[in-house]
This record gives C-alpha cells, structure tokens and sequence, in this order.
C-alpha cells in the first residue's frame, strides 16, 4: 500500500493531492459524458430525423440503462476486482465508446442511406460508454473517498473522530460534485456550440481527446493512490441479491414485517459493535482500518441494502425531473428568441450550463453563509442533517417544475399557431434551470454523502452505485411516462399528443404539472418516512 500524503487545506476538510487529482479526472469525465449527453436530442432530431417523443424515450433510455449499470458492476467490483483496475479497465471501455461514436458521426453523410446500419453504429457506440461507465463512476469516486479517509487512519483516534469524520466526508463530496460541475459546465456550454456550428465529428472528437487525456493522468498518479481491497464475505453480491430476495418473500408469507425490522435493528447493532471495536485501539489505526474492511455476511450486506430503498424509491421522481432539461427544455428554447447581436444564436442546449453555473456560484457559500445561519436560528451546532438537505432540494425541483409550467403556457401563448421562432426570449427558462441548480446542491450531495455513508466499508462501491441507480431508474420512468402519455393523449392520427412535433400544439405545461404533482407527492411521502425513521 502506498503512503498517504498530507492532507491539504488543514482541519477536518483537508483534501490530500490523489483526492484533487481525483476530482480534476471526474471533472473531465463529465465534460466528456455532458459533450455527448447534453446535446444528443438535438443529434437525433436534426441529423438522425427522430420524432421529438422518439428521440426524448431514446435518450432517456439510454441515461437510465448509464446509470444503472454500475449498480451491476459495482457488485463484481466490491466482491472480485480492486477498484484501480475496475477503473483502469472501464475507462478504456469508456474511450473506446467514444471513438466509435466520433467514427458514426464522421462517416454519417455517407452512410445516410443505410439507415439501420447507422443507427445500429450510434447504439453500439452509446452503450459501449455506458459499459464503461458503469464501472468507472462509483469506483473512481469511492476510490476518491478512499484517499481522504487513508489520511486519517494511522492517527489515533479521539472522541471528536465522529463528527470530523463526518465533517471530512461533507467537505470531500461537495469538492467532488463542484469539480463534476465544472467539467459539466464546459461539456454542454462549449460542446453544444461547437456540434452546432463546426459539426458532429469535431464535437464528438473532443470528448473522446478529453478521455484519453484522463486516462493518461490517472495512471500518472499511480505511485500516490492508497489501494485497499473491500470485499462482501467470500460470495458474490449477485448471491447477496438472491438470498435478501429469498428471505424478503419468506417474511412476506410469514406475515412478519415487525421481525424483517428487528432484524434491520440487529445488523445495525452488529455494525455499531464492529465500529466500537476500532475505538479500544488508541494508540494506533491498525484495528480501525481492519474493522473498516472486516467483509460482512451476505445476509447482513442485503438487509444494509434493502434498508435504503424506502429513500431510494421515494427519490425517484427527482431523478425524472432531472431528465426534462436535456429533453423537452431543450426542445422549448430551440423554437424561442436565443438572438445576442446580429449573427450569434445561443444553442439551446448551453442554457443547460446555467445549472451547473449556479451550483458552481453557490455551493462554496454554502457551508460560509447556509450553515451558519441554520445553526444560528436553531441555536445549535448541528446545522442540517443529510435528510433535511435532500428534502430541501426535492421541494425546490417541484418549484421548478411550476415555474417550467407557468413559463410553457406563456410560450404557447406566444406561439399564435406558429413555433418556428417565437418572440419570447430563451432566457425566460432560466428561473427553472437555475432552481433545479440550487436543488442539486441540496439533494446530490446529500445523496451521495447518504448512500456512501449508510453502508460499511467493504460495501462504499455498492453505495455510489445505489445513488446514481436513481437517477437510472428515474430515466426509464420517464421514458415510461412519455410512452403512456403519448398513447393516452393522442388523437386520431396522432394528433393531440401532449409531446407533438409541431410545438405550436404540444402541452409540455401539462405535462410539467403532472410532474410538480407527483413530485410532490414523493416530498410528502419522504417527510413522513423522516419523521417516522426519527422516532
């Protein structure tokens, strides 16, 4: 194992030079994914000639099956393989995917007429980089999470470590989610203006130029990386899955759900014992750093995960929203004024960095002004736990979601049965993105600190994972919603569909509401989950 380095920044929020380098990585890995992501509905539109709602299903589709294949990787990656080599391997496959979809759109204009074969090519190519994808995220960022934690762990323990602890991994994730929205911010500000201007190749080619680069910078800090190997007893979680599956319908039959909570008592019990084990040892961090790694039982690994579904579950309609920008936002600033000057258009696709700019304005003052004020009118030092932070930001995305109602109908309005340009300016959307930027403040970060936090050492992978499964399977929700929408709402002929092509008739503001609404719900259902888990 390598020798940590020194902790930077001093206190309990110091980060250490492999978590920087870390996070300048996954910042360019977002601009890579944001290059590609952020604009591809424009991509399928334009040059693939897709239906609007086609287009929308296809590339939630394809986030949703992003971002839920590392819930599948990760349970190889925790139980057989070190995280450095999951990366290494992933982001090879990652590459490689973007290669080829530079390759499709290069070779485009001379395949056009063998259309199946082209868009056969770019789904090839889309889900090659969800392969590997899915192995890179969690891994690189719990392997991230590991060097800070490398740090602290030769240092005797005090009766503070608790709360520095605590404080460390707030600090480590909110770093880690500005250095993705930075990269973010360039992926879809920068991307989307060269796709629109100097073609599909050269936007393409960069983000695949951007991974490679990574790459090479992440095998440069080799000799820094602390690498420990966390596994899940002597099994495979895929087993862990069948066994929790096995013993969830055994209690069902049984009738005994008070039981199925006892035993999720005991095993926390048992993980409270293995952590008090650690603190007897003061005068070193082996026995610490043992513990920490000590595998769970299978059984006890799947109650662990079972008993963060209810949250899980209850986050999903957040994940929904969060698929509206790169969609059907864009979709409604194409038809609207994006004229600065005489000749610059703003691509529709770049008012999605307006998220990105507002965590990125805002995050820093969080902990300098939020904090502290909550601590000052509650009187006390503890501030805002992880739950209260993801339920402020869930109540902000239902704001957004009536704004983004309010300000449809208005461009409707405007529309007058025309919407090649209306005279509405593009900037109308901005209140919705930038909410849905200061939501993210509050529930990403609380997410990823929840789900990495909630789960033992040997398990931190499996953690991530279980965070970004959200938004995946909130991708497939929302390709869901579009499908029974589209048929419910049709017409004869096709007409009527809130998702229209011609979006002089679509009813993108109902369809808002519907969001709004149902979020909503979640919100309230998560609040009575709170109150209950309080008690």
């Amino acid at each position: 194992m390598s020798e940590p380095h020194t902790a930077m920044g001093g206190g309990g929020g110091g980060l250490n030079k492999p978590c920087i380098l870390l996070i300048i990585i996954s910042g360019m890995e977002r601009f890579a994914f944001k290059g590609v992501a952020s604009n591809l509905v424009t991509y399928l539109t334009d040059v693939i000639e897709m239906k609007n709602s086609s287009a929308a299903k296809f590339v939630n589709s394809w986030v949703g099956f992003t971002s839920m294949l590392p819930l599948l990787v990760s349970m190889v990656a925790d139980s057989y393989c070190d995280k450095y080599s999951t990366i290494l391997a992933s982001s090879v496959l990652y590459a490689a995917g973007l290669l080829a979809l530079t390759s499709t759109a290069v070779t485009w204009p001379w395949a056009h007429s063998n259309k199946v074969h082209s868009i056969s090519s770019l789904c090839l190519s889309l889900y090659l980089i969800s392969v590997g994808q899915g192995g890179y995220n969690p891994s690189l960022q719990a392997f991230g999470a590991e060097q800070l934690e490398a740090v602290y762990e030769a240092l005797p323990i005090t009766d503070t470590d608790d709360q520095k602890g605590s404080d460390r991994k707030s600090w480590f994730f909110q770093w880690w989610y500005f250095g993705v929205c930075c990269g973010s911010l360039l992926g879809v500000s920068v991307m989307s203006y060269i796709q629109d201007t100097f073609g599909w190749g050269v936007g393409f080619a960069i983000p695949a130029l951007a991974m490679i680069v990574s790459i090479a910078m992440f095998l440069c800090g080799a000799r820094f990386y602390v690498q420990k190997q966390g596994r899940i007893g002597d099994v495979s979680v895929f087993e862990v899955a069948v066994r929790a599956v096995k013993a969830g319908v055994s209690k069902l039959i049984r009738g005994g759900s008070g039981s199925l909570r006892n035993e999720y008592e005991v095993v926390e019990l048992e993980l409270e014992e293995k952590a008090g084990l650690c603190s007897q040892d003061q005068d070193t961090g082996s026995t610490r750093q043992q513990a920490n790694d000590e595998p769970l039982q299978p059984l006890e690994a799947a109650k662990v995960v079972l008993r963060l579904l209810p949250v899980w579950t209850m986050l999903l309609m957040f994940a929904v929203i969060f698929q509206q920008p790169a969609t059907f936002f864009t979709k409604q600033g194409m038809t609207m004024r994006r004229n600065i000057g005489q000749s610059f258009k703003i691509p529709p696709a770049a008012l999605q960095s307006s998220i990105t700019v507002s965590i990125i304005i805002l995050m820093p003052w969080y902990n300098k002004l939020f904090i502290p004020l909550v601590q000052s009118l509650r009187r006390s030092e503890k501030g805002i736990s992880v739950m209260e932070r993801m339920g402020i930001g869930m109540f902000l995305s239902v704001v957004a979601m009536v704004i983004a109602a309010v300000t449809e109908r208005r461009r409707l309005q405007t529309c007058r049965g025309s919407c090649e340009e209306v005279a509405l300016s593009i900037f109308w959307l901005l209140p919705q993105y930038i909410l849905l930027g200061i939501s993210d403040i509050f529930t990403v970060v609380g997410m990823q600190e929840y789900f990495y936090s909630e789960v033992p050492a040997s398990m931190r992978t499996m953690g991530i994972a279980l965070y970004t499964s959200v938004f995946g399977v909130g991708s497939f929700v929302s390709a869901i919603l579009i499908s029974v929408i589209e048929r419910v709402t049709s017409g004869p002929g096709g007409r009527g569909s809130w998702f229209s092509d011609d979006m002089a008739q679509a009813r993108l503001d109902k369809y808002y509401w519907f969001l709004a609404f149902w979020s909503a719900f979640s919100l309230l259902a998560f609040l009575v989950f709170c109150r209950f888990f309080k008690r």
